[in-house]
């Protein structure tokens, strides 16, 4: 029987007490592919990072492997965490500009973490980063914005760059839309039938399929 990795007490801890949505089952879930995505070495990155509360667990990953998380958001927040949507906290708004910015509440929960030399967090929109990242991935977590206009440019912007064998991990996949939106779910569905990739785990709407193929 295979040993799943986990991550150590403190880390669970540090992900426990971060702003975030990610229940504990789910988290598990990502913390075992990116232990495995890290293994050979190469970069996990996450599309959404919000306060940090996954980042965590990509983090340690890539400290056990040697290797680094990247983090990409534009910190002002999604669309269901606007004012007066169901998702705002008004703890995140910075009050100068009247805008949401969880930069700040990002970088306290990576150094509470210690983990802040492990991650590289990149500060713009998913697809124009995209544009000039060249590096192959071993993992891509995607779970940023949930409309099909944004889930489907952060899959066709960072798809192509996990490597052979490499995992793609989506969250917030529900078949059922009276569960939740369906962006996720449909890249989700165009990433299997793309043949580029199939299912290897899922965890709640957390889901993890592998690159068997080129293409996207």
């Amino acid at each position: 029987m295979s040993h799943t990795p986990s991550p150590a007490p403190e880390v669970l801890d540090a992900f426990a007490a971060a702003k975030g949505f990610m229940p504990p089952a789910e988290g598990l879930a990502l913390y075992a592919a990116a232990a495995e995505a890290a293994a050979p070495g190469l970069p996990l990155l996450e599309v959404g990072t919000y306060c940090g509360r996954s980042t965590i667990l990509l983090a340690a990953a890539a400290r056990s492997a040697g290797t680094i998380a990247v983090t990409v958001d534009h910190h002002r927040g999604s669309e269901e965490q606007q004012p007066g949507w169901e998702y705002h906290d008004p703890e995140v708004v910075d009050p100068e500009v009247g805008l949401m910015d969880t930069l700040p509440t990002f970088r306290r929960t990576l150094l509470r973490a210690g983990l802040e030399d492990h991650v590289i967090a990149i500060v713009g929109r998913s697809p124009q980063v995209a544009r000039v990242w060249a590096a192959p991935l071993g993992l891509v977590f995607i779970d940023g914005g949930h409309t099909d206009e944004h889930a489907t440019a952060d899959y066709e912007s960072w798809a192509p760059h996990i490597a052979s064998g490499g995992l793609l991990v989506i969250h917030d996949v529900f078949p059922d839309p009276a569960d939740g939106g369906q962006a996720p779910y449909r890249i989700h569905q165009r990433a299997l039938a793309s043949g580029a990739f199939t299912e290897i785990s899922a965890m709640d709407s957390l889901r993890v399929l592998r690159r068997i193929g080129p293409g996207f």
